[in-house]
């Protein structure tokens, strides 16, 4: 009878700990499905494509060629919308002679399932996969860039691979010191250990180039300083002065994007 009880207080725990953490799920991800804006219409190059994860989810991304390009950018989006809104920013990377495969994360845009920490780091690999075995894109040559959220799942991805190397663009240490700036110590504890970017990104084995705004109204500009200060190698940490969380492209402007084709230039040069 004792051991029936200490089965059913187990199940029990296992079961509030699942509860919580698809609570904690409808918190961070902010998912809009369909596909606003195409490719065509920023008159792009570009076409939908569709992966399978490692768990059997069918995912899109849009991949937009750049002529003559051999090399590639992975493109991470935040918490909100759907890569289409992001397909403007992906215009102007495409602009600097990289490809970009820009994902949906499960629950997003046209992709299936349902949003969770554990699948937008399984829609990354299938991403980078993808781009290695379907477009022959050695990972020495492709560039990961996670942004906001997205700079949590692109730490995840990289832990010791050899990619060229890894931008990442107002994200944070982790998903508890996001709590713990925002709300105090005690709120942190709920999510401790998760989007834990602090904890991962000494595995870091690619340069690194950061960006954050001064005036990042969501994402303390602290937490991206701290995790840029965490990591190892080669780096560097550009602020957007003047910039909040939204707005880093256009207040950054033509400087920041030749920032980055700067970085890209060193860590992949053109073919």
């Amino acid at each position: 009878m004792i051991r029936v009880a200490a089965l059913i207080a187990l199940a029990a725990v296992v079961l509030a700990y699942l509860m919580w953490n698809r609570v904690v799920d409808s918190m961070i991800f902010y998912p809009t499905p369909g596909a606003e804006l195409r490719p065509e219409q920023l008159g792009l190059v570009g076409e939908d494509v569709f992966l399978e994860t490692e768990d059997g989810v069918r995912i899109h991304a849009f991949w937009l060629p750049a002529q003559g390009a051999d090399r590639a950018l992975l493109f991470l989006h935040g918490n909100a919308g759907n890569a289409s809104h992001r397909l403007p920013n992906a215009a102007a990377l495409v602009s600097l002679g990289v490809s970009v495969l820009l994902l949906d994360y499960r629950g997003y845009g046209l992709s299936e399932g349902r949003p969770s920490e554990d699948g937008a780091y399984a829609d990354a690999r299938a991403g980078l996969r993808w781009l290695v075995e379907e477009r022959g894109i050695p990972e020495s040559r492709i560039v990961v860039f996670g942004r906001s959220l997205g700079g949590a799942v692109a730490v995840d991805l990289v832990q010791g691979r050899p990619v060229a190397g890894v931008i990442l663009e107002s994200t944070f240490t982790s998903l508890g010191g996001m709590a713990s700036a925002i709300f105090g110590r005690p709120v942190s504890a709920l999510v401790r250990g998760r989007f834990d970017s602090a904890s991962k990104i000494a595995a870091l084995r690619a340069p690194l180039l950061s960006f954050h705004g001064d005036r990042d109204e969501i994402v303390p500009y602290a937490l991206g300083r701290a995790l840029f200060d965490a990591a190892p190698g080669s780096k560097a940490f550009e602020t957007i002065e003047g910039a909040g969380h939204n707005d880093t492209t256009q207040v950054g402007g033509r400087a920041y994007f030749e920032r980055i084709g700067r970085f890209l230039d060193e860590v992949a040069p053109p073919g």
